[in-house]
């Protein structure tokens, strides 16, 4: 069972850039296909980004396109969230995810992620 822990979050002003780290232990992290989602205040978790296991197939939500670049180093146990450009409705707890799979899938949804992180917050002042 694959344990997450993100960092990276903080508090930023518009326009800025932050990175999101996602480290993974206790599984082989090669296995899994991994996302990051967001959580704002009274807001349902949404889908930011989903990366299949080996990396080469990804999908970003239409909100973050263009500005986010999800990545992940499986020799590192690691995934990454570059962020840019950074808007105030950006601001959320950041979370990753993780869910094994014999694939090349992303997962959209987050009800197909067994594993979660305890979550980062990143917050975007105008």
């Amino acid at each position: 069972q694959v344990q997450l822990v993100e960092s990276g979050g903080g508090l930023v002003q518009a326009g800025a850039s932050l990175r999101l780290f996602c480290v993974a232990s206790g599984g082989t992290f090669s296995s899994y296909a991994m996302g990051w989602f967001r959580q704002a205040p009274g807001k349902e978790r949404e889908f930011v980004v989903g990366i299949s296991r080996t990396g080469d197939t990804i999908r970003y939500a239409d909100s973050v396109k263009g500005r986010f670049t999800i990545s992940r180093d499986n020799a590192k146990n690691t995934m990454y969230l570059q962020m840019n450009s950074l808007k105030p409705e950006d601001t959320a707890v950041y979370y990753c995810a993780a869910q094994v799979t014999r694939g090349d899938y992303v997962y959209v949804f987050f009800n197909r992620y067994n594993y979660w992180g305890q979550g980062t917050q990143v917050t975007v002042s105008s």
